[in-house]
């Protein structure tokens, strides 16, 4: 399995992109920021995006590849897929032809470029050529975590969330599981923040490894980016296994 980050970060900076993470060329674990990390041809692969949740940072890149697709007449769509409250969020609020063209009707609702599909909480899902399961998590608006295995490898993906526990028990058992990729939005002095906005910090993140499969890597995401050095420094005082992940790099599990 390849996995490419096209963004890595829990906001947008100067060489600093939202979270959006490429699987295999053809789907995406969330949609932060696409279409500034891809060519054209690139984008036009894309087959399935697989939205955790609802906010902003995890699904501007969709608004715009849903443009892409739509000018391209190439017949390229993209299938987003997440649970109920996700897809009617997206539904109703962003592709509503108030805040942005209604692409699943676009250029014709019979051949739309958007296509919507729905995902059943805690149950595994064939979405292309990896099997998904999406298991609830901690945060202010209904999210899911990611299980995404294709049979041999898999990965864990934790969305945005709090201290949690559902995700990792749903891992129990699995095997081929080669890395766990773990949100991180503030330093532990903003731990108030964090956890009424239903974040990781460094500490949390210490009590959280307990949890997770072991020997496996951790791959940290989503730092906001006015943080990221006192985060870095933070989470260097971890496990080894806990990582950064690097922006545009590919790793293959």
């Amino acid at each position: 399995m390849k996995i490419r980050v096209l963004g890595a970060f829990g906001g947008e900076g100067l060489g600093h992109r939202p979270s959006a993470f490429l699987v295999n060329d053809r789907l995406l674990i969330d949609g932060g920021s696409v279409t500034g990390a891809l060519t054209v041809p690139e984008q036009l692969r894309i087959e399935h995006a697989l939205l955790s949740h609802a906010h902003l940072d995890h699904l501007a890149g969709l608004v715009y590849l849903s443009e892409t697709l739509g000018f391209c007449e190439t017949g390229a769509a993209v299938t987003i897929a997440g649970i109920d409250p996700v897809i009617t969020a997206l539904r109703s609020n962003v592709f509503n032809n108030v805040l942005w063209p209604d692409f699943s009707k676009i250029p014709h609702a019979d051949v739309p470029v958007v296509k919507y599909r729905t995902l059943v909480e805690d149950v595994e899902q064939r979405v292309g050529d990896v099997w998904v399961t999406p298991v609830p998590v901690n945060h202010t608006v209904p999210t899911t975590g990611f299980i995404v295995h294709d049979g041999a490898t898999g990965l864990m993906y934790s969305g945005d969330t709090g201290p949690t526990k559902a995700l990792w028990d749903a891992a129990r058992g699995l095997t081929g599981i080669r890395a766990v990729i773990l949100e991180c939005a503030f330093p532990n002095r903003l731990a108030p923040l964090a956890e009424i906005a239903k974040h990781m910090t460094p500490d949390l993140i210490r009590h959280e490894l307990d949890k997770l499969p072991p020997n496996v890597p951790v791959w940290i995401f989503h730092i906001k980016p006015q943080f990221a050095e006192e985060i870095a420094e933070e989470l260097g005082r971890l496990a080894d296994r806990v990582v950064f992940l690097e922006q545009d790099r590919t790793y293959s599990i």
